[in-house]
């Protein structure tokens, strides 16, 4: 790799690093009260899949370990957003799904990081909003 490539290559994932920080920083700020992104990720790929998952799947999806999908999954069922319930084919797993007050949360944290996050794609310009997804797509299945 040449050094114009290595310094490319820098400045891209310096920039998606910092952009990564900021984001989590002004979610977090903004979420319901008790709620991690972790917390919101969970539910809104469950409202929005709309179908049941193992804890494995949800690990797998999100990129975590099985022990860190379990802590979310328990604090969420605490909170009474998710059930969990044994799995009828096979008693070794679980199966998640979402509860009515955890869509309701799910609505609620969409109402108040939905300015937010409008007026930065307001603020970017939705050509250059759109023109960013395919990037940032590819750049995902890359990793």
């Amino acid at each position: 790799m040449s050094d114009d490539s290595n310094t490319l290559a820098i400045m891209l994932f310096s920039e998606i690093l910092g952009t990564d920080q900021i984001l989590r920083n002004r979610l977090s700020k903004v979420l319901p009260k008790g709620m991690e992104i972790s917390h919101f990720s969970v539910l809104n790929h469950l409202a929005w899949r709309d179908m049941e998952r193992t804890p494995a799947q949800l690990a797998e999806t999100f990129h975590v370990t099985r022990g860190a999908m379990t802590n979310t999954l328990t604090k969420l069922e605490w909170a009474g957003y998710i059930h969990i319930r044994p799995d009828w084919d096979d008693a070794r797993r679980k199966i998640v799904n979402i509860s009515p007050a955890g869509k309701l949360a799910r609505e609620t944290a969409l109402n108040a990081i939905a300015p937010m996050i409008t007026k930065v794609v307001e603020d970017l310009g939705e050509d250059k909003a759109r023109a960013a997804l395919p990037i940032l797509r590819e750049l995902r299945k890359q990793l």
